[in-house]
């Protein structure tokens, strides 16, 4: 049994060729370009239970972790930047060192939470509770708060956030 693949064959005239290796030029470029440009997919644990979790030392850049439990985690050192945690319990979690810039803090619970170093410039935190935090050298530069939480804030602010350089208390705003 023969088989011919001579009608598979394409001539190539110079015309072709410059075609054709103009095509393959632009999918390598595409296919290179591709590869080094590759989204990094946000986290989802929205609603998830993550007693005791560790998250330290992670890039977790834009997560969210809306109506989670977290009681007990450790997020030190962690880039937390425009995370959500909306509604999150963060009862007893350790911060410190955390940059939580630009983060979605509304409504979260961090009482007796380690905020120590931490940077939450810009963050939204208008109805967040702060009960027995421990806010030692963290930067609340332009963070939104009630007037009772600002004032339980300043009552125990202290120390300067190593990162950006600034007092906590000025941070605040406190008298």
């Amino acid at each position: 049994m023969k088989i011919y693949f001579s009608h598979l064959l394409v001539r190539f005239n110079p015309l072709n060729r410059i075609l054709w290796a103009s095509f393959l030029g632009v999918l390598l470029l595409f296919m290179s370009l591709n590869s080094w440009t590759s989204p990094a997919w946000a986290d989802n644990y929205n609603k998830e239970i993550l007693l005791n979790a560790d998250f330290s030392n992670r890039d977790l850049t834009d997560a969210s972790f809306t109506k989670a439990d977290l009681r007990g985690s450790n997020f030190s050192k962690s880039d937390l930047s425009g995370v959500s945690f909306f509604a999150a319990n963060l009862e007893d979690v350790n911060l410190e060192g955390a940059n939580l810039s630009f983060a979605t803090l509304d409504s979260a619970r961090f009482a007796r939470a380690n905020l120590t170093n931490a940077n939450l410039e810009g963050a939204f935190a208008f109805n967040t509770e702060f009960r027995q935090a421990i806010i030692n050298g963290a930067d609340f530069t332009d963070v939104d708060l009630r007037d009772d939480t600002h004032e339980l804030l300043c009552e125990i602010a202290q120390g300067m956030n190593p990162t950006t350089g600034r007092q906590t208390r000025d941070t605040l705003y406190c008298d």
